[in-house]
């Protein structure tokens, strides 16, 4: 898949992890063979399972459209992929069969249609650090028709959805390498304090236990 906003992914879980908010939906077919959908997170999750799971998250406001469904509807929820987009089009995913489930994305894929290219360039220029205000004035957007189409194509609005990837960003800095103290900078945070608490806020955990 090469489409923009599809990251096919397959892990194999062993025990206790710590599911990082990331403006992103999933769809997950579980070692028991249920798919589910993880909606967008607002703050850390713990999840506690074995076995290998094969998924596609969709970034960039994409997995609404795929699914049909708004994304504030599944907001910090997981729930089963037959409840959103009904038991027949749900059919034909097998546990760890990551081609079926790629394959059931690019059909659902050839129906999907957005004119509009607001929502993937407010999610890039969100990745990136942009103000919510020049996000806004690019799209031609009010603040509050903003905040609306957010909920629906990302699960939150774009203040939030700015919070969550400023982390994601910290965090890809980190593990390149840098100080915390050059990652709270180039990441845009105030300072290293700054950052720490914005993590704590997130996460539930200060950012050297990520």
């Amino acid at each position: 898949m090469g489409e923009a906003g599809l990251h096919p992914w397959a892990r194999d879980a062993s025990g206790p992890s710590l599911i990082l908010p990331d403006g992103c939906l999933d769809v997950i077919v579980r070692p028991d063979g249920v798919a589910v959908v993880a909606g967008p997170d607002v703050t850390a999750r713990e999840y506690d399972d074995e076995g290998r799971h094969v998924g596609v998250r969709f970034s960039h406001g994409l997995g609404p459209l795929v699914l049909r469904v708004p994304a504030d509807e599944l907001t910090g929820r997981v729930v089963p992929l037959a409840d959103v987009v009904g038991r027949a089009a749900a059919a034909g995913l097998e546990p760890g069969d990551d081609v079926a489930l790629r394959r059931w994305v690019a059909r659902r894929l050839t129906t999907v249609r957005d004119d509009d290219p607001w929502a993937p360039a407010a999610f890039t220029a969100a990745a990136v650090g942009t103000p919510v205000a020049t996000i806004a004035a690019r799209a031609g957007l009010s603040a509050r028709t903003l905040q609306r189409r957010c909920n629906v194509r990302f699960g939150y609005g774009p203040q939030h959805l700015a919070r969550v990837l400023r982390l994601q960003r910290a965090l890809a800095l980190r593990r390149r390498g840098e100080p915390w103290a050059s990652v709270a900078a180039d990441a845009g945070y105030v300072d290293q304090p700054h950052l720490a608490r914005e993590c704590r806020a997130l996460t539930g955990r200060a950012p050297t236990l990520l």
